[in-house]
């Protein structure tokens, strides 16, 4: 039986492995924003995509439960992706609020 204290750093853990599975895919999606692929390339680019996920997730859950499928583990990853989404978010926004605040600067000259 795991302690409390445990498994509030698996959680940790898990919620980091999460924030590396959503960058990533951004990662992927940047790449394909930047060069042009064909939908089969794509398909085959989300097949390795995904089994490289799961070795990772499968390695970490190993490396941390033991092999054991802990609900806070899972839970924890998807924590971790929610909030990394809400970073990217929230740094899309700022993003744009900057860019449109200079843009604003540059046309008053």
């Amino acid at each position: 039986m795991l302690g409390i204290g445990k498994e509030a750093v698996i959680f940790f853990y898990a919620g980091l492995s999460g924030i590396v599975v959503l960058f990533s895919y951004q990662i992927l999606r940047l790449l394909r924003h930047l060069i042009k692929h064909h939908i089969a390339v794509i398909n085959l680019e989300d097949f390795f995509y995904w089994i490289g996920v799961s070795a990772y997730l499968f390695r970490q859950m190993y490396k941390t439960t033991y092999g054991s499928i802990r609900w806070f583990f899972v839970l924890g990853v998807v924590c971790g992706i929610i909030f990394a989404n809400f970073v990217l978010s929230l740094a899309k926004k700022t993003y744009g609020k900057i860019k449109k605040s200079l843009e604003k600067k540059g046309k008053n000259r």
